[in-house]
């Protein structure tokens, strides 16, 4: 078995799950790299297709059976290529945001968050008004581990980029490999189990209540899938850190948004949480429980959704990440840069999409969408984990490597909606024309849970 439908076998194998067929599929230059990245877009797009009918049938209703377009996947994968607000692309990356050369190798940074730029200038030791200039010619002075080591002390976010050999001889890289693909594991909490009666054949999920506290790509991805097919989804985001505004609209459609402080408003958080039905999180371990937010024990049998950068065990599993930063991390830069240097360019490069983000965020959807089919036959919570650094193992362990490959197809406006002069990328799935409604405005919903708009 191989290609896209290896990864919706391991994931369904690693549920307990019976395996889903799976029609060949030729992706063309869709995602062409020298990595599968392909078997790693098409399989977690179709592993939550497969799931969502899975609660299809169990609810008695008629599967979509979805065929995959890898044009309109590869769109959504590569959905920044795509966004616009009035005419205006997206600016993806800050200026300390990057590859950077070292006095001994190659680091990577992630500072597009202004307190990440303001802990790594201080990793530095140059002032917060420091520009690009004077980062490079510091980071050229020291070491890449160096780098990599102040950045995991201060939350600063900084990799030293290894080889995937490097990597892999890491008890972080060991740790991301040993994990499942996606962790689904019954807690002791039981609660009444939701009522089938609001579902239909396009919103399986309608009657769910999803509080989403996820940001950046492969939460809100994963929470932005459950909107699709009918969950009422909550993004609740601290005040104090505000979020990058064309990156919230480019994964926030069908989504409501509140602001909530839960230093201060835990009780009204602790209310919206006793009423849902999923929790999805992208905070570090334990960070929850640290302010007495035990989800289970508030709700019993809420199933837990959680992302992480490099999984919740080994000596990393505390520490911030990125998807560029994992790549750098594993190996994955060096492979992807490959082909460039042997033409006299930097040595490192990157996938034709965030793949480890997007392709996570699908397969906790998927594993959402499981966790609650099983939570109607028993009543039982369940904790759903994913991490970037454990989907970026699989696809460095996947055959059909092409080094040779032809240029990237990046699929054009076809496969772009415009509202209000925001203009996106259509949802995955072909069978949904557009998302339920466009990102609303960041942060103006009130903490409560509330009806659909009218006529959705």
């Amino acid at each position: 078995m191989s290609g896209y439908a290896a990864l919706v076998h391991e994931y369904e194998s690693g549920a307990g799950i019976t395996g889903s067929s799976m029609p060949a599929v030729d992706p063309g230059a869709n995602l062409a790299a020298t990595l599968p990245v392909w078997a790693l877009a098409g399989g977690s797009v179709a592993s939550f297709a497969a799931a969502a009918d899975r609660r299809r049938r169990d609810h008695g209703l008629t599967p979509l059976d979805s065929v995959l377009d890898p044009a309109r996947i590869a769109a959504a994968f590569s959905s920044e290529r795509l966004f616009r607000i009035d005419g205006a692309p997206a600016d993806a990356f800050a200026e300390l945001s990057g590859f950077f050369k070292t006095a001994d190798g190659w680091v990577r940074t992630h500072a597009n968050y202004s307190h990440h730029r303001v802990r790594l200038l201080a990793v530095l030791g140059l002032p917060a008004d420091a520009d690009r200039a004077a980062a490079v010619a510091r980071i050229a002075e020291l070491s890449a581990a160096e780098i990599e080591d102040r950045a995991g002390e201060s939350g600063a976010i900084a990799v030293r980029v290894r080889t995937e050999q490097e990597w892999a001889a890491t008890p972080q890289g060991k740790a991301a490999a040993d994990s499942p693909l996606v962790a689904i594991e019954r807690r002791a909490d039981r609660g009444v189990a939701e009522s089938s009666a609001a579902a239909t054949q396009m919103l399986p999920l309608r009657g769910i209540r999803v509080l989403d506290m996820t940001r950046v790509i492969a939460g809100p991805t994963a929470t932005r899938a459950l909107a699709l097919l009918g969950a009422e989804v909550l993004r609740v985001d601290p005040p104090q850190l505000p979020e990058i505004g064309w990156q919230f609209l480019d994964t926030c459609q069908g989504k409501y948004s509140t602001l909530l402080d839960l230093r201060t408003e835990l009780p009204i958080f602790r209310e919206l949480l006793r009423t849902a039905d999923v929790l999805v999180t992208g905070y570090r371990p334990g960070a929850l429980e640290r302010i007495g937010v035990h989800p289970g024990e508030i709700r019993p049998g809420i199933v837990h959704g959680r992302v992480s950068a490099w999984g919740e065990r080994g000596p990393w599993g505390d520490r911030r990440g990125f998807d560029s930063i994992v790549q750098a991390a594993s190996g994955i830069s060096l492979i992807e840069g490959a082909q460039g240097n042997s033409q006299g360019a930097s040595p490192v490069g990157a996938l034709p999409a965030q793949a480890l983000d997007h392709g996570s965020g699908y397969l906790l959807a998927a594993g959402v969408l499981d966790a609650l089919t099983a939570r109607e036959r028993d009543g039982f919570g369940r904790d759903v984990r994913v991490a970037l650094a454990r989907t970026a193992s699989w696809l460095l362990a996947a055959p059909g490597r092409t080094p040779d490959h032809a240029p990237a197809n990046f699929p054009g406006s076809e496969f772009a909606v415009e509202h209000a002069g925001v203009v996106t990328a259509v949802p995955v799935l072909s069978e949904y024309p557009d998302h339920p409604w466009p990102a609303s405005q960041y942060g103006t919903h009130a903490p409560n849970w509330t009806l659909r708009p009218a006529g959705i």
